[in-house]
């Protein structure tokens, strides 16, 4: 589940934190689901589902032998700022 629901949010290019939050659940939370330490609810599933447009079976495919884990999408946070030599 966890490896389907993250391929196809990359494959979207929606963040983790716009699905979690379309979903209605906290990007902790989400971010849990994703690394197999938190079980969802089957409410959560049809959500997750329906937020990801695809059938709540699609998210049970088993990925293929071997199969390479699902892509991270780009950070999307702001670089630092320089800090300024002291002078």
């Amino acid at each position: 589940m966890a490896y389907n629901v993250r391929r196809i949010r990359v494959e979207r290019g929606i963040p983790q934190e716009q699905l979690a939050y379309d979903a209605g659940i906290d990007r902790s939370y989400m971010s849990g689901l994703e690394r197999q330490q938190a079980n969802p609810t089957i409410d959560l599933l049809d959500r997750l589902a329906g937020t990801l447009g695809v059938a709540v079976s699609e998210l049970f495919v088993r990925p293929s032998k071997g199969a390479p884990p699902p892509a991270t999408l780009r950070k999307g946070r702001k670089p630092k700022p320089a800090r300024r030599k002291r002078t």
